[in-house]
């Protein structure tokens, strides 16, 4: 009996502190966010975000919401969605939409865009139901400072990023 409550103990204790650094794939994503110039200039050592991974909105891809908070105590925020991609031991990350929203009552579901997401309806009743479902979780707060430095373990991509000229004849 005390060895399995010591058991549990252990466990309890490890899972605290794996939770102390915050979520992993959370932060490999605020850094391309970050490498990829799409987290406003900000001089705060920490960040405010929250997150939600999808597998259901495109069958046999994983998407990952990230809202930003720029000011955790004002109910706006950046949101962006992310294509998570495994390869051997490396992951991708490609951004593929961005859009800021406030809060309000005026917009769907309480979610009004002050720069529209790309993409129709449906991509905006996607975000909207993200952002919802972020609501209610807890904010990770991450550290800002070397964010931009190289993790090999990770590739980003994004929308933004240059794409090659097609082959002339």
């Amino acid at each position: 009996m005390k060895r399995v409550l010591l058991g549990m103990l252990i466990c309890l204790s490890c899972a605290g502190h794996a939770q102390d650094r915050g979520p992993a794939l959370l932060h490999q994503a605020v850094h391309c966010l970050a490498a990829k110039r799409f987290l406003p200039p900000s001089k705060v050592a920490e960040g405010t975000f929250g997150y939600l991974l999808d597998g259901k909105s495109y069958p046999g891809e994983k998407m990952l919401y990230v809202v930003e908070y720029p000011n955790p105590s004002r109910p706006d925020g950046f949101v962006f969605t992310i294509f998570v991609t495994d390869h051997d031991e490396r992951q991708d990350f490609n951004i593929q939409n961005n859009a800021r929203f406030t809060l309000s009552m005026d917009g769907d579901e309480g979610v009004s865009f002050v720069n529209p997401p790309l993409g129709g309806t449906w991509t905006r009743e996607h975000l909207v139901s993200a952002i919802r479902q972020i609501e209610k979780q807890s904010r990770v707060t991450l550290p800002m400072k070397n964010l931009l430095a190289v993790d090999s373990s990770v590739s980003c991509e994004a929308y933004t990023d240059p794409q090659p000229k097609p082959a002339t004849k």
